[in-house]
This record gives C-alpha cells, structure tokens and sequence, in this order.
C-alpha cells in the first residue's frame, strides 16, 4: 500500500559562486593620475536549513532534489563591490538528520531551531584596488571569485518524541492518542489504518507535558523491511518510553502474549539498543473482554520480565488517565530526548592536478590561476596549520613550483592565486 509520508530524502545542495573582482581606473576631469578603483565580486548565496515545525514530513523533497544559491555579482568601478548573493534557506521538520549520502555519517541533526549553514558561499574576487602598492601603482589583473561549497546529503526525519506507541496494527494506539491529546489520527477498525506517523502534545497537569507519536503498526518482519514497519521504525529512536499497546479482547483471535513478544522480537531486529528502552504495557480493549484469560497470561508474562501493566480502553476512556499520569511519572526520572552528534568529518577535496595552469607576470607579480586552483582554495582552510601544509604539498606535487623556478621566479617575489597573495619562498 503507498504512502504519501515522506521520511527520508537524498538532495544535491550547491551555494552561490562569488562574484568577480573588476579591473577598473579612476577617470575625472582635472585629475592626471586616479588610480585603480576595481570594486570586489559579492560573496555566493549560502545554503541554509531550518527548522519549520508547520512540516511534518519531508514531501517537499519528494519531486524537487536540487537546490542552488544566488551567484554573487561582479564588482565594478568607482570601488563599488558587487552585490552578495542570495543565500537559499531549505525548511525542514524538526528532528531531521542531514546524512552525507557518501558515507551516512550525520553532518547535523536538526532538533533545535538554530538555522544551519550547510554550504557556505564562495568568497568574492578582489577588484584591483587590493593589488596597489608604491612600486605597482596601475595592477591591471583582479581576481576571479571562488565557487561555492556543494554536497549530496540524505535527509532523514526522526520523530522528536518522548513516548512512543507501539503495537500490532489495530491495537487502538491511533484512539489512545486521540484521547489523551489534541491529535486527530484517522481511525479505523482495519489494519494498517495509520500509514505516517501522528504526533499529540498530552497535556498532565500545569507545566506537566510530553509527546507521544502514534507509530504506524508493527508487523513480524518489519525489521526486514516486511510491511509498513520498517519505514518507521526510525522514528521510535528517539522515544525515551514505550507504550506497548496489546489487544486482550480476544475479538480478533489473537494471543496478548504472543503479540507481545513479536513486536519486543521486531524491536530487536531493528535495534537492540532499542529493545532495552523502557516500557509500560497497555493492555486495551478490555471493556470488550469476554473472559480475562488473555489479560491474566499477559499480565504475569509482562510483570516476570519487569514491566507494568496498565487495563486501558481507549474507545471507552476507561484507565487512561492513570496510565498518562504513569507515563509523566516515569519520563521525569528518564535523560532527555536523544539529540544526534555530528559524525562527519570533512575530507580533502580530490582534486585532479594533472591540468597546467595560467602562469603570467603583470607588473612583477606573479598570477596563477587554473580552475583546480580555484576548486582547492575554495576547499582549503587557510586559518588550519595542517590545511595550509595540506595546500602547499599539493603546489609542489603537481609541479607548478618547479615550473614557476624554470621561468625566474625570485625569493621575495609576489604570487597573487585568486583572493590568495605571497612572498615566494623556496
């Protein structure tokens, strides 16, 4: 059966390249001699994710997988620097995880409402004004700007809830919820009633509150991708208690105990970590009860293993008051939700240096340009001792130092590489 939620999805994000730096001269009536007056290039668009908790899925990136940053704007004369381009802000739920899709490794989990800079912009040229000096008064170069960060990530929605229910589908999680909160799930009494994830706000007492997600039915196999399940199982991982919603009524021929032990197998399955989460059993429906048998096996079964059991029915609202007050009790002496730590490392870019560059001396500097120069600037940190060492052993291993050497380059020479400039030194 499809579903229109949407909880998972791989997008191509690339920021703005900077605007380039203008070669320009200062001409008025009158003055002999103006200067150079080359404006900068604007700085790239970045890219910026936010939380938007109006979104309960990631469906906006169902169709739409590319997203690019406004370019900056070339700089012009009169030292008018080009216009910044327009950073591009991508909204997303609350609780998302941004993947790198390479390695899946978490660049950031999105649970609080601090907007992100996935990519940053690239840097503006520098017009010719920068290049000026008492030696070098009309510098007649500037600099090209450098491109924007760009990365293919995997966004990954985890529900921030601190209570989740689980159970077969049909159990009465969906009703439970709409009991004990505000949420409007769609009910039904067919399985697989709930195809996305319901989340409700269950007020206790005053300054007392929690939320609980109503997670799609578990079935055997989900953890193997059988069923609905294993596309949701996810967004348990953050629940710090369980509800484990069981049938007893008997109405539909089913075994409490055996259902009970499915899903704690399926929970496993997917995450032993999981497994050992808290729980409080809520053995429902038992305003239909034709006989206890099935609530008695569950009870001593639940209660040897060392869980509560709570005789709910949501549909009559019978018992679900204590329960609601059994399970703030529980969450006050539980850690808060679980917030995701960044396990992504950047990685030297892999740039290909086998290209020669663009070698030329203007007015005694000497200007290398080359559109891997361009990407491994753009990819270098130059405030990191080890970046900058990282950088240097590139030039040298690609030969331009050798080449620079054969053409005259002199100790104390100026190179000038895109928004870059140094004394050479051998």
């Amino acid at each position: 059966m499809a579903t229109s939620f949407i909880d998972k999805a791989r997008i191509t994000v690339r920021a703005g390249k900077g605007g380039n730096g203008a070669v320009s001269f200062h001409r008025e009536k009158y003055v002999a001699a103006g200067g150079p007056d080359g404006g900068d290039g604007g700085q790239g668009g970045s890219i910026i994710v936010q939380v938007d908790d109006n979104m309960s899925t990631l469906m906006d990136f169902r169709y739409k997988r590319k997203y690019v940053a406004e370019n900056g704007v070339d700089g012009q004369g009169a030292r008018k620097s080009g216009k910044d381009g327009k950073s591009l802000t991508i909204k997303v739920p609350r609780g998302t995880l941004i993947r790198d899709a390479e390695t899946n490794e978490i660049i950031k989990d999105m649970s609080d409402s601090e907007p992100f800079v996935l990519c940053r912009g690239g840097k503006g040229g520098w017009g010719n004004t920068h290049f000026a000096t008492p030696t070098r008064q009309v510098p007649r170069f500037a600099k090209a700007g450098l491109p924007g960060e760009s990365h293919d990530v995997v966004l990954e929605l985890k529900l921030l809830a601190d209570v989740g229910l689980v159970g077969f589908p049909n159990v009465g999680k969906s009703t439970l919820l709409s009991v004990v909160s505000k949420a409007q799930p769609k009910i039904a009494n067919y399985h697989f009633t709930t195809l996305y994830p319901n989340l409700g706000v269950v007020y206790v007492d005053e300054g007392v509150s929690f939320v609980m997600a109503d997670i799609p039915g578990i079935i055997e196999g989900a953890s193997g991708g059988a069923g609905l399940g294993h596309d949701f199982l996810r967004h348990i991982d953050r629940c710090r208690l369980l509800v484990h919603v069981v049938d007893v009524s008997g109405s539909e021929g089913r075994d409490p105990v055996a259902d009970f032990d499915a899903i704690c197998e399926e929970l496993k399955q997917y995450s032993p970590e999981l497994a050992t989460r808290p729980q409080i059993v809520a053995a429902n429906k038992t305003d239909i009860c034709e006989t206890t048998e099935g609530l008695d096996a569950l009870r001593r079964h639940v209660e040897a293993l060392g869980y509560p059991l709570y005789e709910i029915s949501a549909a009559a609202h019978k018992g679900t008051r204590e329960l609601v007050r059994k399970v703030a009790e529980a969450l006050s002496a539980l850690p808060p939700v679980a917030v995701y730590e960044p396990e992504y490392v950047p990685r030297p870019a892999e740039v290909d240096t086998s290209a020669p560059l663009s070698i030329e001396v203007v007015d005694g500097v000497w200007i290398v340009e080359g559109p891997w120069l361009q990407r491994l600037i753009a990819n270098t940190n130059f405030g990191d001792y080890e970046s900058r060492n990282w950088f240097d052993k590139m030039l040298r291993e690609s030969g331009l130092f050798a080449r620079m050497e054969e053409m005259g380059i002199q100790d104390g020479d100026t190179v000038s590489m895109y928004n870059l400039e140094f004394d050479y030194q051998r």
